[in-house]
């Protein structure tokens, strides 16, 4: 009997926006498990902290997996368990070599972002991170080069972490990808991949928040 897994997160696009991507692509649907914390000055988390240690997982935490009876957490781990279960594998040391290399750089650039998203003083720290983060963004560019993928010409799990940090850089602010016209055709590349575009044209296509509640952008 078939089965839908389950893909638990808040109702945000955050770490589970990826996974979500990368099952769309493949064709899978999947049973959104939304949790939603309450309104601040609280936050109240409770709706996850009533569940998280009912669930079979071994380290809980958000988001996690679900399928059959593989249950996971850890937004990477489940990356990567996906991309093996579909065949979105990379098939050479170089291509293996690469993705490790764009998924550390993804994973250091949206940790930076993302605690700046959260601080109570974003709007004084904005400037700098653009700055940063479009320092960084020209050696992903140029990384990228003249690759249709970031592993090269097959699509991998990195790809679609790195859709993500684009996407919501460019909603930052443009002047972050200046000058990194091959990231944006990446960008374009991506969205316009039927299965994707299918999914970002649903009702099931979560296309904001960003972040939580208690974040200083995309909270809304």
């Amino acid at each position: 009997m078939s089965h839908k897994p389950t893909l638990g997160y808040w109702r945000i696009r955050g770490l589970a926006q990826p996974i979500r991507l990368l099952l769309a692509y493949v064709g899978q649907e999947i049973e959104d498990k939304y949790y939603e914390c309450g309104p601040g000055p609280e936050f109240n988390k409770d709706c996850w902290f009533n569940e998280k240690f009912t669930l079979g997982l071994e380290f809980p935490n958000l988001p996690y997996l679900i399928d059959g009876e593989t249950k996971l957490s850890q937004s990477s781990v489940i990356l990567r368990y996906l991309a093996r279960k579909h065949g979105l594998e990379v098939k050479t040391d170089t291509e293996n070599n690469r993705l490790e290399l764009a998924h550390e750089e993804a994973c250091d650039i949206r940790r930076t972002f993302v605690s700046t998203c959260y601080n109570p003083n974003f709007e004084s720290l904005k400037a700098g991170l653009i700055k940063q983060a479009s320092t960084k963004l020209k050696e992903v560019d140029a990384f990228l080069g003249e690759n249709t993928w970031f592993a090269g010409s097959s699509i991998s799990f990195v790809d679609f972490m790195w859709y993500e940090l684009v996407d919501q850089l460019n909603t930052l602010d443009p002047a972050t990808l200046s000058g990194c016209d091959r990231l944006l055709q990446f960008h374009r590349r991506f969205q316009a991949l039927p299965a994707i575009k299918q999914y970002m044209e649903s009702d099931r296509f979560l296309s904001r928040p960003f972040n939580n509640k208690m974040a200083s952008f995309g909270n809304e």
